[in-house]
This record gives structure tokens, C-alpha cells and sequence, in this order.
């Protein structure tokens, strides 16, 4: 394939994560106004044992040479779904949409393989994408879904500790059990979310670096007369913030307070560790009143992000 005005294209190596992390850490500020990508997100995406660089990555190069696009496909289900990344600077998006090309036809190939008949592929842009929709649109794309990230500030003497409701304790995940506990809860308490997708113990490890993974900053609530019922999954390895990947609690135990005690314990867990700031990410349209928990507690629209998704038969 052709590209326009002497661009190339290539697939990437682990060696050019670096290049790749100055890249999307521009579309960064020019989206979001500042830079917030890891270099080691960007190396995890790279080594990850699911990517086949020289089929799934793709490096975008303009005729002075530089990087001005990065395309990844990743298959994480072993089904249909397929999930895309494109990172495209301002005035190439002829050259973004022949690289979805390419990043389609290989999002199919991968669907097929999995015994699909057709792939369902999705792409996460913010709600001001350096990327052009109407472009994308075009292409048969639909923006499907948004999320919101949410982040708040925290401090040692305004969030301390808070109380556990009666008969709740919280340990952390400090086992092989305690691991398999977290992923059973994880599917029972997302089950019903927008684009979750189960996967076996062994496949959820594998996707989510279990094993390079500090499993002390996820805990797991067990209530009296009721077991194992909530879990409170973070993260601490970026600069900009800690995260909350999961606050579940069991549907039936909703409306106890129980996941408006784990989101107090997130903020005092990291005011208390020196952090300053914190942040999770929330599906606008989730009926299980997440949004309005997190509103309630103090935390603040960040920025958005969209889903889009396209649909095609599987090659």
C-alpha cells in the first residue's frame, strides 16, 4: 500500500518504545492539555506475550521521518472483539484512515482465527480526538458509549481511614486464592457492564500482567453471613496518578454503603501513601449509580472518552 507524500510505515519494535511514548504523550497535550502516558504503559503494550509486532504494530513516519502515527491491534478476548489503538498527529488523516485499513484486515484475520465469524472491533478516542471522526465515520465507524475519567485530590487530614460498615472486613489480595477470589468477583460484580468481556483465570492473568502485577494494592471486603462480597482493585505504577481499575460489590449487597466505603478507602489509602490525586474511570450511562457515588465523594470530570466501533465479517 501506497501512503501519501513520501509516508511510511513500518511495524514497530520493543526498541522504539520510546519513540512511541514521545508520540502519544504529544496527542496527550494536544487532547488533553498535558502529558500522562508512562513509558512503561507504552513497553507493556510492546512486550505484551498477546502482540505479534510484526503483524499487529505499525509505525507511521512522515518524508522527513518522523513519527507522526502508531497503530496496535490487540486481541485480549479470543473471540470477536478486537480492540484498536491509533495515535495520528494533526494533518495526516489520509494516512490514518489507510492505516485503519491495514489495522482492520488485521483485526478480521485475528477474529477468524479465533474461530469467529465476525470481528467486533472498538477504539477508545477522547471526546476531542487529534483523529477526524467524520472521517472515521465514514469509514462505517459508530461512537457507541462514553466514559468519563475522574479524578479528585486527596490528603492525609481531610481523607482519613474511614469506617468500616458492621461487619465488613477488608484484607489485601495476598494469595493464589485471594487472586482467583478477586477475578470471581471482578466477573460477577462487571458481568452487566458495557463491553466486558469474561475470560478464563489463566487468560485474565495473562492480559493483565498478574505477575509483574503489586497485588497489595488490591483488597477484597467479606461481610458477615455473606462472604467474600466487594473488591477494591488498584494500581500505583504511573506518574500522574494512582488508579482504581475495579470497585465491585455484589448486586445483591448494593445500597449498603459498602462501595462508597471502598472509594473513602482508595482516597486515604493514597493521601496516607503521599499521593496527592487520584482517579478511576466510569461508563456515563452505568445504572448501578457509580456516577453519582463518585460526584458525591468529590470527584471531577477530568475528560472524556468515547468508544467507537465498527463491525465487519471476519477474514
Amino acid at each position: 500500500m501506497a501512503f501519501p507524500d513520501g509516508m511510511t510505515v513500518r511495524p514497530a519494535v520493543v526498541g522504539d518504545a520510546e519513540a512511541v511514548w514521545a508520540l502519544l504523550n504529544q496527542v496527550d497535550e494536544i487532547e488533553v492539555g498535558r502529558a500522562f502516558t508512562d513509558l512503561a504503559e507504552v513497553e507493556e503494550d510492546l512486550g505484551h506475550v498477546s502482540v505479534d509486532l510484526e503483524r499487529d504494530s505499525w509505525l507511521l513516519h512522515d518524508g522527513d521521518g518522523r513519527l507522526v502515527g502508531y497503530g496496535l491491534v490487540r486481541d485480549r478476548s479470543a473471540g470477536e472483539r478486537i480492540n484498536l489503538d491509533q495515535y495520528l498527529l494533526p494533518g495526516h488523516t489520509a494516512a490514518g484512515l489507510q492505516l485503519f485499513e491495514l489495522m482492520e484486515a488485521r483485526a478480521a484475520e485475528l477474529a477468524r482465527r479465533n474461530g469467529a465469524e465476525r470481528a467486533v472491533l472498538h477504539l477508545m478516542l477522547t471526546a476531542r480526538p487529534t483523529i477526524d471522526t467524520e472521517a472515521l465515520a465514514g469509514r462505517g465507524w459508530q461512537r457507541m458509549r462514553r466514559h468519563h475519567v475522574l479524578n479528585r485530590d486527596v490528603d492525609p487530614k481531610t481523607d482519613p481511614f474511614p469506617e468500616a460498615p458492621a461487619g465488613l472486613r477488608l484484607r489485601a489480595c495476598a494469595s493464589e486464592d485471594d487472586r482467583r477470589t478477586v477475578h470471581r468477583l471482578i466477573h460477577e460484580t462487571f458481568a452487566d457492564h458495557f463491553d466486558f468481556q469474561p475470560r478464563s483465570y489463566q487468560k485474565w492473568c495473562t492480559d493483565t500482567g498478574a505477575d509483574s502485577a503489586d497485588w497489595s494494592v488490591v483488597w477484597i471486603a467479606e461481610l458477615d453471613g455473606h462472604g467474600d462480597v466487594a473488591v477494591l482493585r488498584t494500581r500505583d505504577d504511573r506518574s500522574d496518578m494512582p488508579w482504581a481499575s475495579h470497585i465491585g460489590v455484589r448486586s445483591e449487597l448494593r445500597g449498603r454503603g459498602l462501595g462508597g466505603y471502598l472509594l473513602r478507602y482508595f482516597f486515604a489509602f493514597y493521601a496516607d501513601r503521599g499521593r496527592t490525586r487520584v482517579g478511576l474511570g466510569v461508563d456515563t450511562g452505568n445504572a448501578t449509580g457509580a456516577p453519582a457515588l463518585y460526584r458525591n465523594n468529590g470527584m471531577v470530570l477530568d475528560f472524556a472518552v468515547d468508544t467507537w466501533e465498527l463491525i465487519v465479517p471476519a477474514a
